[in-house]
């Protein structure tokens, strides 16, 4: 839960991740030892730890899950990330389209109000007469 919440909050510092692992390393040898207590049988907690190569594939293996979960973790944010955006422009680009739906009747409202106040600027085909000539 520790490296969770760590990984979640942008945590991604190696020594603290390493740190994390030991940790989870000394809880499961922990646990293992309270389990078998509890079980009636008496497991004895090596005062050691236990052999070099042991130790380190199982220190390997849970680097590994570690990072697994990590990697999990982030593909997670990543697909919500972009579902957010999708989602987000999709309703962008809904509002554009109403928006621009409204300007245009709103644009063919002004045209026919205005050829209803102002008829004459529009049956004027005629250029305007020119003044009788002078007589002579």
């Amino acid at each position: 839960a520790l490296r969770l919440s760590y990984l979640r909050s942008g945590g991604h510092d190696p020594a603290v991740l390493d740190q994390l692992l030991h940790l989870q390393l000394e809880a499961t040898v922990l646990e293992k030892g309270t389990a078998g207590l509890g079980r009636g049988r008496r497991m004895a907690v090596p005062a050691e730890p236990p052999s070099t190569g042991t130790h380190g594939l199982d220190a390997a293996l849970l680097a590994v899950e570690l990072e697994n979960r990590r990697l999990e973790d982030e593909l997670l944010a990543l697909k919500v990330r972009r579902e957010r955006r999708a989602h987000a422009g999709s309703r962008a680009a809904q509002r554009h389209t109403e928006e621009l739906a409204q300007l245009q009747a709103e644009v063919g409202m002004l045209r026919c109000h205005a050829e209803q106040t102002r008829p004459w600027l529009h049956s004027r085909v005629l250029p305007p007469p020119i003044a009788p000539p002078l007589p002579p």
